[in-house]
């Protein structure tokens, strides 16, 4: 079959959890608790170190999760093919993490503890941009507005509206978050590619 119908594990079973997670703080009496206890609650009483993991799996309402899960599945399943099952998911991770320490150094920086923090969004800004870096002429359509774009320039647009969000403080959005992602992959990227890991 071919490998545009299929999922790789990781992405499937990311995916897989992060619904199940959602259903669960959207339908159960304990959705609440369950958001309390696994959200980055940073600068706050609520803060356990184990959520810079924990809020990946956590989303606010159903156009978060789409989005994220859409992304992640579109990008996510050529690049788990290529990096393999197990860097892939370090990679994403890692992705995860640095976007959360990204988006609370930047709060302290602001003054802007403290911090509630949910969704993949970080993790999948270091899928998209390891797609575009190894990828960087393969064309994407955009959405909105409907229009084709290499990767590459998709990418640097991207960050770079990214950026100038967050330095705005535009929105309920943790835009350092996405750069954080990105910067993460781009990092870890370059290193694995040092150490002939991978190429591109």
């Amino acid at each position: 079959m071919n490998r545009f119908f299929q999922t790789p594990p990781v992405v499937k079973n990311l995916i897989i959890i992060n619904l199940l997670i959602f259903m669960a703080t959207a339908l159960l009496p304990v959705g609440e608790r369950i958001m309390g206890w696994g959200a980055l609650s940073l600068g706050t009483p609520l803060f356990h170190t184990y959520q810079f993991i924990t809020y990946m799996f956590l989303h606010a309402n159903f156009e978060h999760i789409f989005f994220n899960m859409f992304a992640l599945w579109m990008f996510g399943r050529t690049l788990e093919y290529e990096l393999g099952s197990k860097r892939f998911l370090i990679y994403y991770m890692i992705c995860g993490v640095g976007a959360a320490l990204i988006q609370y150094l930047t709060a302290l920086a602001f003054g802007e503890l403290p911090l509630f923090l949910v969704g993949a969004s970080g993790a999948v800004m270091g899928l998209l941009l390891a797609f575009g870096v190894m990828h960087p002429n393969a064309v994407i359509m955009l959405l909105i507005p409907p229009i084709p774009m290499k990767a590459k320039w998709f990418v640097i647009i991207y960050a770079v509206i990214e950026l100038f969000l967050g330095w705005r403080g535009v929105g309920n959005v943790a835009h350092f978050a996405h750069i954080g992602g990105m910067l993460w992959g781009f990092l870890l990227l370059h290193w694995w590619k040092r150490r002939g890991i991978i190429r591109f």
